[in-house]
This record gives C-alpha cells, sequence and structure tokens, in this order.
C-alpha cells in the first residue's frame, strides 16, 4: 500500500508522464486544461454567439475526462489517502517572509486563509483580486493558445518553440508576481 499512499519519485512520475504524452501525439491529441473551459462553453447557447465555440464538442470528451479525473483523484486524495495528522512543515524562512507579509502561516491546512478564504473572498479587496485574476486567466489563457500544463507538459514535449516561450514567461510573471505583486498586494 505504501506505493499508493506514499509520494512517488520524480523520475517515475516523469516517466509516466512521458510515456502518456507519446500515446496522445500518437492519436493526434494534445493534452492541457484550459482547453476544456472552451470545450464546456461549447457546449452551451455560447457557440452560436461566438464562432470559437463553434466546434463538435463530443471529440473532447476525452480530455474533459482527464479533467474530471483530476477533480476526483484529488478529492478521494485529500480526504481518504492524505495523513491529516502530519502538518506541512515549511521552511522557517518562507515562514518568516509569510509573516513580513502579514499572511498567517497555514497552522497545517494547505493555505493560509489570508490569501484563501471565504472571509477574504467575500471582502472587497478579495474579491476584486479573484475578479481581475479570472479575467487575466480566461483572457490570457486562449491568448497564449495554452494553459501551464498544456505548453509545459504537452508543447515541451512536442519540441514547440512557442511553448518554450509561454513556459519562460510562465516563470519570470511568477518571480514577478512572488517578489512584487503579492507583497505590494499584502503590505
Amino acid at each position: 500500500m505504501n506505493v499508493i499512499f506514499g509520494t512517488w519519485h520524480w523520475s517515475i512520475s516523469g516517466f509516466v508522464i512521458g510515456i502518456i504524452m507519446l500515446v496522445l501525439t500518437y492519436f493526434g491529441k494534445t493534452f492541457g486544461m484550459s482547453s476544456n473551459l472552451r470545450t464546456l462553453c461549447s457546449m452551451t447557447p455560447a457557440k452560436k454567439q461566438s464562432s470559437y465555440f463553434d466546434f463538435d464538442w463530443k471529440e473532447q470528451r476525452w480530455n474533459l475526462a482527464i479533467v474530471l479525473g483530476a477533480i476526483a483523484g484529488g478529492f478521494f486524495a485529500y480526504h481518504f489517502m492524505m495523513d491529516t495528522s502530519e502538518v506541512v512543515q515549511l521552511n522557517p524562512k518562507t515562514l518568516n517572509q509569510l509573516q513580513q507579509l502579514h499572511i498567517d502561516a497555514p497552522q497545517g491546512k494547505l493555505v493560509p486563509d489570508a490569501i484563501f478564504s471565504l472571509d477574504t473572498l467575500f471582502s472587497v479587496k478579495g474579491f476584486l483580486i479573484v475578479l481581475l485574476g479570472g479575467f487575466l486567466i480566461g483572457f490570457g489563457t486562449p491568448y497564449a493558445g495554452g494553459c501551464t500544463s498544456g505548453h509545459a507538459i504537452s508543447g515541451l514535449s512536442n519540441l514547440q518553440i512557442p511553448s518554450l516561450i509561454a513556459v519562460i514567461g510562465f516563470f519570470i510573471g511568477g518571480l514577478i508576481a512572488a517578489h512584487y505583486i503579492i507583497p505590494l498586494l499584502f503590505n
């Protein structure tokens, strides 16, 4: 049972992802989570409003199954396979940086309440952050031609230069957010 409940070495996970990418490439498919938003919209009357959503969504059922599997897998892993008595141990430097930003330590949770609680969401600042972030993701993902998983896993494995550029941009954006935007928002 330790194989199921324990963590896997990165080389095993990477090998499995590589095999999955080979199978998807063989069948002419590409992996990405954000394309499912377009598929879901194409199942609604939105396809009559925009040609972007006007395609046969049934060809993407396999990708919708991946999303449902990710949601179900996360639920089962958290509720049935995780030892909740073990508190997530953060690096003391990380705890110090969180304190400087006036963000409380997660206290055994996966994320801190100062960022990811319902009280924060229903505050003006929290609502505006979620609204702006949702808009940027909703606009940026189709504009960039995919999301982080699509570019970093599928695009890089197919040696696509636009995906390499996008992944470099994701890392630069993450560094800018971590060092400048988050301190600006929470100080």
